[in-house]
């Protein structure tokens, strides 16, 4: 099978330093076997998008050099797909007015955040109510699922989690659904992504299953934090990737996943860079940890 691998990030503003991560093992994992790698921006949700995102993110990937294949897919275009594949889910799928404020007061906390108990499972749709979300029915049945890197992960999604969210009440369709989607679309093989991402596995497992979609390979590898703990994300003001130190940075990004990179002065340009990275991607010296701090190792320089 040849390998498809992608890079989806959200224009919720500019790529920082952990996004770099995701980029260059997603890039590596698919390059180096002679695989397709796919750009995806995962738009889906117009209310955390940030002006000028978008443009900002492609523009970072070309100067440093990344290059996709096929063109980009943009979720703000997928909305018919999606439904697509909720109604192909019949009566698994259901909807549900259960506000924000009455399951934080009737629903148990749990590893996941909140369990959704099935309070509208018998509910039958009603085109006339104000605001209802759609959620898939789940079952009492563990989902197993054994990781490329990270320790196997068993969860039972209706005990740990409950009937998730694929539509909400505002008629965006949630991250769950666009993403199991996609991958099915674009026939990824492989997803990398950051062990944050890790607990999400199981519920895109089991959609995948209620869809008919064929299962892709996960690699979750460890989440970059600062140095308090913190993960960089744009949620937490990671800064921006500088744009005049982009081997250094790449050289960062390859040490942080293990690569023991040679120092910067062996590279002239950043396409001998890239060129030995390509050639020299070793997958298995990949920390198998979920988290490490943004500057582990700290022998770049």
């Amino acid at each position: 099978m040849h390998y498809t691998g992608r890079f989806a990030p959200s224009p919720s503003g500019a790529l920082h330093f952990g996004s770099l991560i995701a980029a260059t093992a997603s890039y590596l994992c698919a390059k180096s076997v002679n695989g397709k790698w796919l750009l995806r921006i995962e738009d889906v949700d117009k209310f955390r998008i940030k002006k000028h995102s978008i443009s900002s993110i492609i523009n970072t990937l070309e100067s440093y050099g990344y290059q996709w294949d096929d063109a980009i897919l943009y979720q703000s275009q997928r909305s018919e797909a999606y439904q697509d594949a909720l109604d192909s889910l019949g009566k698994l799928a259901y909807p549900c007015t259960c506000t924000r404020k009455f399951l934080q007061k009737q629903t148990p906390a749990g590893t996941y955040g909140y369990i959704y108990a099935g309070f509208c499972r018998e509910q039958i749709s009603n085109p006339d109510a104000p605001q209802f979300a759609m959620r898939l029915r789940t079952n009492n049945a563990a989902i197993y699922f054994n990781d490329t890197l990270q320790a196997p992960l068993t969860q039972n999604i209706e005990s740990e989690v409950g009937d998730f969210i694929i539509k909400r009440s505002d008629k965006m369709f949630s991250y769950q659904l666009a993403v199991v989607v996609d991958d099915e679309y674009q026939q990824i093989t492989e997803v990398v992504r950051g062990s944050d991402l890790l607990d999400n596995t199981p519920r895109q497992l089991y959609l995948q299953q209620c869809l008919g979609y064929q299962h892709p390979s996960y690699l979750h590898f460890p989440t970059a934090i600062t140095a308090n703990g913190k993960k960089l994300s744009k949620q937490n003001h990671s800064p921006e990737v500088d744009p005049l130190q982009k081997r250094l940075t790449i050289l960062k990004t390859l040490n942080f996943l293990g690569q023991q990179a040679p120092t910067i002065d062996e590279f002239s340009t950043l396409e001998e860079l890239w060129d030995w990275a390509i050639k020299n991607w070793d997958r298995d010296k990949i920390p198998a940890q979920m988290t490490l701090s943004e500057n582990y190792p700290d022998d770049t320089t």
